[in-house]
């Protein structure tokens, strides 16, 4: 059912109640102000410097993707309070139809771990007021981090009220996206369990630099996004849908060359528009997998397990080549990068932002000494028959690569934080889980759900809690190593960090297709130091 009706609070709760006035107005951008329509976000926080981000539209025919319109000089301005009294930097920038209008500022020269605001002025109007936060020190010893982690966001199947609900919190340090950010599908081919609820625009499937920019637009314009986006700095990375769906290094399942063209030509459109777009900080060689620290309690290195990996291994005759030494799901380079850093980490929480599982979700788990014969006979991959090869179950020699870096090295408390299957994960990440409860773990992992996208549950049908009920228990007594599952639920999870222990609390919203949906907590599962995962019966408050 199709539905144009779009309801806001009146009010901010709790501790956000001091900035309700500048920051609601982020949701409220398009009628306030026709030059800053998409509402302004920051990302990317380090102790001295943060990215701030905004679209300027400078006339009507200069919309995003249009390629029109003329160079805009625009003010940016960051301070230490909401008046702009005590300006900590500024500057100018020249928006132009390149970059589609979008500005990206590296403000640098800032105070560690401290609070500020930021706005942008063109063409006579000012932005809405955005709040950021800077990380701490290197040196320093928080008492606490708190992110809210988010991952599969799609425009038609559902309202974005998960972004809505972490608006109101007054707790999180920043949010961590862990991709799917946006879909590319053609409009009505991708709803949600009862259809589409909004159109995508444009209506086909985007494919051109100009089609991703004005997804990326559209998206921007859902107000629980803006607002959310306006409060907290956002530390983003890529799946697949911001391209197409299961992406590899050379082409997608999404992708037909006979109609839509060379891959190469639309991945790179993909890529500039998500630059252009997001409020992500890279260097020359335009990459997504980057490090931001926090003092010396937690470091989070995040992935871009699209970009280089290997085609998908197909099912069947293409099981054989699952366990190839040859296949990467990171690329040599990444790989180096993401073990160089767990060594020599400096802090007491190694934190990687995952894309996709990489806890082992195969059946049954083997072990591979004494079922060797068995699975060579049957063309089998040596660890069980993956139930999703799109996973790191399709890249097994990257996985056993990384995690024995891990436990060869006593690297201890690391801990994934994982999106894109749009369902609920909590688990012990074994080197072996045919041994698991015995042999070493290389850490925890911690699944988020989407905020709109079908869930499995979705997939199956019936009521909610019913048919999938009974799946998850089968996959939890076949994989022994998965300790929590939930398969219907849309929403997000929240990660506390302290000096002796990580929990993620997942929440659950009741109705997607209901823009003013409420929420519960569903499950907190936590690990402490040198530990492995467990149950807890309270959010972290």
């Amino acid at each position: 059912m199709i539905s144009t009706r779009f309801d806001r609070r009146a009010a901010l709760k709790g501790g956000t109640a001091a900035v309700a006035v500048s920051l609601l107005g982020a949701a409220v951008a398009r009628a306030e102000s026709t030059a800053f329509r998409h509402g302004v976000a920051s990302g990317d926080p380090l102790p001295n410097a943060v990215i701030l981000w905004t679209r300027v539209t400078p006339s009507e025919d200069a919309l995003p993707g249009s390629g029109a319109g003329a160079p805009v000089s625009v003010r940016w301005e960051i301070a230490s309070d909401e008046a702009f009294g005590s300006l900590a930097a500024s500057g100018t920038h020249t928006a132009t139809a390149d970059s589609d209008h979008t500005v990206k500022i590296d403000a640098t020269g800032l105070a560690a771990d401290r609070t500020y605001f930021y706005r942008f002025t063109a063409l006579g109007q000012t932005s809405p007021v955005g709040r950021t936060h800077t990380a701490p020190a290197d040196s320093a010893t928080p008492d606490r981090l708190r992110l809210g982690v988010v991952s599969c966001a799609n425009w038609e199947a559902g309202y974005f009220s998960a972004y809505r609900h972490l608006a109101d919190r007054g707790d999180l340090d920043a949010i961590v996206h862990l991709g799917d950010y946006l879909y590319e599908y053609q409009r009505g081919e991708y709803g949600g369990r009862t259809g589409s609820v909004r159109w995508h625009e444009p209506a086909h499937e985007i494919v051109s630099l100009a089609d991703y920019r004005i997804r990326h637009a559209q998206y921007k314009t859902d107000p629980d996004l803006m607002t959310l986006h306006a409060r907290l700095p956002f530390i983003c990375t890529w799946d697949d849908h911001e391209t197409a769906d299961n992406t590899w290094s050379g082409g997608a399942e999404n992708h037909q060359p006979a109609t839509e063209g060379d891959f190469g030509i639309r991945k790179a459109a993909a890529l500039q528009a998500y630059l252009e777009w997001m409020p992500v900080r890279t260097g020359a060689d335009r990459r997504l997998y980057r490090r931001l620290r926090f003092g010396t309690l937690a470091e989070l290195s995040m992935l871009d397990l699209r970009s280089y990996r290997s085609e998908e291994a197909e099912a069947g005759a293409g099981w054989r080549e699952i366990d190839s030494p040859d296949r990467t799901i990171t690329g040599k380079d990444q790989m180096d990068w993401v073990q160089a850093g767990l060594v020599s980490a400096p802090v007491t929480w190694k934190l990687i932002g995952n894309p996709v599982m990489i806890a082992p979700l195969v059946f049954p788990p083997l072990d591979p000494a004494a079922s060797a014969a068995f699975t060579t006979a049957l063309g089998l991959p040596r660890s069980g028959i993956p139930a999703n090869p799109d996973q790191w179950d399709g890249y097994t020699a990257d996985r056993t690569r990384l995690l024995r870096t891990i436990t060869d090295n006593k690297v201890s408390d690391v801990v994934f934080l994982t999106g894109d299957i749009h369902s609920s994960w909590g688990a012990d990440v074994p080197l072996d889980a045919a041994a698991y409860p015995n042999g070493p773990t290389a850490g925890v992992e911690f699944v988020v759900p989407s905020i709109t996208s079908m869930s499995i549950g979705d997939t199956i049908g019936g009521a909610p809690r019913t048919a999938a009920v009974p799946i998850e228990g089968t996959v939890k007594g076949i994989n022994r190593h998965l300790h929590y599952t939930e398969l219907d639920s849309h929403g997000y999870g929240v990660l506390h960090v302290d000096a002796d222990q990580a929990q993620m609390d997942w929440y659950y919203v009741a109705d997607v297709a209901d823009p003013n949906t409420a929420v519960r907590h569903g499950a907190s599962y936590g690990v402490r130091r040198g530990g492995r995962i467990e149950p807890r019966a309270t959010p972290m408050v």
